[in-house]
């Protein structure tokens, strides 16, 4: 199981690598979802942006996207694209330390690769109460 983090545009230096890797492997662990690789890559706005309009068609910014590049019933292998400049911004508008939101965004893009959605208001309810439950066990 190989879990990377990588680095487009932006660096991060003051992160508990160690201890996000921990949670996404438990998170996999307790879903029981087989992971073969997962690399982060860590992004301006501006990066993200040019990858959600050239592979997703949108034009707005977002604080990440995740790509599954495995088949189906096969092992994980995926890329999760995160903007920290939007980290940034969010974590600024919810009153929270940033290292808590980039946290909460690492859990989520797992999660979606597990097969949690978040379009509806109760997969976004579900969403939350995963990320939370997740981010408790740090």
């Amino acid at each position: 199981m190989a879990i990377r983090f990588n680095y487009a545009d932006r660096k991060l230096n003051d992160i508990n690598k160690s201890a996000l890797k921990q949670m996404v492997q438990s998170i996999f662990k307790e879903e029981k979802v087989a992971i073969d690789s997962i690399d982060y890559i860590f992004c301006s706005d501006e990066y993200l942006l040019g990858i959600n309009q050239a592979s997703l068609n949108h034009d707005y910014y977002t604080d990440i996207i995740t790509f599954p590049l495995h088949e189906i019933d096969q092992p994980v292998v995926a890329e999760i694209y995160i903007s920290t400049d939007r980290v940034k911004d969010n974590a600024s508008q919810l009153n929270l330390l940033f290292e808590l939101e980039l946290t909460r965004v690492v859990a989520h893009g797992a999660l979606h690769l597990c097969g949690y959605k978040d379009k509806s208001k109760s997969d976004i309810k579900l969403m939350r109460e995963k990320e939370g439950f997740y981010i408790s066990s740090l």
